[in-house]
């Protein structure tokens, strides 16, 4: 069955051969969805005859937001940790190993249905691909459920094994290193198709990333790495070194990072949730698109430091805080998204494409930016199915 959605005031497509700029922008635009993929688009003047037709009332309609960053496979919560930050008291509890501990005590029930009370509340506010990781669990067999309850629920899963040193391994990370290289790596690759580690003090120093993504590179998974979010450090320089698909956070940059970032097909993830539930420096998004790096938006939704799902509230928050148009924010949500996960199939609307897309109730995207806060997603559509 086709479907038409047609008189369609704004059509982002992401393609600069079909409209203008490039968000490759079609004015009274229609898209034509035959099972799961874009078959046409054009203007509505032009549209071909289908089995349905859906009128758009002269809304905007773009790609679905694709989320290249989250932490999903979670149990707990840390409001009283948020609830002291935000009021300026010190906070001593543990942080991610608070969440470990309420992980390790979930069902593999209990934890499967927070997974799936996030990924819809995502796909409600226009997400329809999600990249989610481990890194909760920090035992072999915990990792290992947390990717084998993510990869029932989408194809875009990452072992981060390498999140923190376990509590067991406190004054042994050399043994942690061996176990997330060795057993956990083992347990953990045939349910993954990344593997991540937090590149950061506190966490893994430069030697240890580069083992451990080396390690599971050997298994067959691609490098991601949570780099240079708390201070300048080795995370971006490793990411561009080893091919990593994408560099996430990126908030503290010398100019050699921007550099190898602009020169390197590993995408700059930016994740503004972060800064703003934790009062940090803003990642500088207007110098990395200056100088040429390919930059994606994402939420880094998890528990602890940016616990939010909506990724128009990134583009907000990028667009006010991170010197980007709504025109870059919106193509780094979608578009961009998709590079860092090395996709070519999403965060764009052009003939072969799954026909992922939301319609918002709206006459521009710009709105997205323009009316923050507001619910201005009207229908969600997942491989040529309304799902919203």
């Amino acid at each position: 069955m086709s479907t038409a959605i047609t008189n369609i005031s704004s059509l982002v497509t992401n393609d600069p051969s079909l409209g203008e700029g490039p968000l490759g922008l079609i004015q009274d635009a229609a898209v034509v969805i035959d099972g799961d993929r874009i078959a046409w688009v054009g203007t509505t003047s032009k549209a071909p005859a289908t089995d349905n037709a859906v009128d758009a009332g002269g809304r905007a309609v773009l790609p679905g937001y694709v989320d290249s960053h989250s932490h999903l496979v979670f149990a707990g919560d840390r409001t009283a940790e948020f609830n002291a930050r935000m009021s300026g008291r010190s906070y001593t509890a543990g942080g991610i190993r608070t969440t470990v501990a309420a992980t390790r005590a979930a069902t593999d029930e209990e934890l499967e249905a927070n997974l799936r009370r996030h990924l819809h509340e995502a796909l409600r506010q226009g997400t329809t691909t999600v990249e989610t990781k481990s890194g909760y669990g920090l035992t072999t067999d915990d990792e290992a459920r947390a990717l084998r309850i993510a990869a029932a629920h989408t194809d875009e899963v990452t072992y981060l094994g390498a999140h923190v040193v376990a509590p067991e391994f406190a004054d042994d990370p050399a043994g942690y290193v061996a176990l997330v290289t060795g057993e956990m790596l083992d347990a953990c690759a045939p349910h993954a198709r990344w593997v991540d580690v937090f590149c950061e003090r506190g966490a893994f120093d430069g030697d240890q990333a580069r083992t451990i993504l080396t390690a599971g590179q050997r298994h067959g998974l691609v490098p991601r790495v949570h780099a240079n979010q708390l201070g300048h450090g080795p995370g971006v320089q490793l990411a561009v070194e080893l091919g990593a698909a994408s560099a996430d956070h990126c908030t503290h940059l010398t100019d050699a990072d921007v550099d190898a970032l602009a020169n390197s097909s590993t995408v700059a993830t930016l994740l503004p949730g972060a800064e703003f539930s934790t009062r940090a420096p803003w990642p500088d998004a207007r110098r990395l698109l200056d100088a040429g790096a390919t930059v994606a938006l994402s939420t880094d939704c998890n528990p602890g430091s940016s616990y939010t799902s909506s990724m128009p509230f990134c583009i907000a928050l990028a667009v006010r805080d991170m010197g980007m148009t709504p025109d870059e924010a919106v193509w780094s949500a979608t578009a961009g998204g998709a590079a860092a996960l090395r996709r070519t199939d999403v965060g764009r609307l052009t003939p072969g494409a799954r026909a992922d897309l939301q319609l918002l109730d709206a006459p521009s995207h710009v709105h997205l930016a323009y009316r923050p806060g507001v619910p201005l997603v009207r229908e969600v559509w997942r491989g040529g199915v309304r799902e919203v």
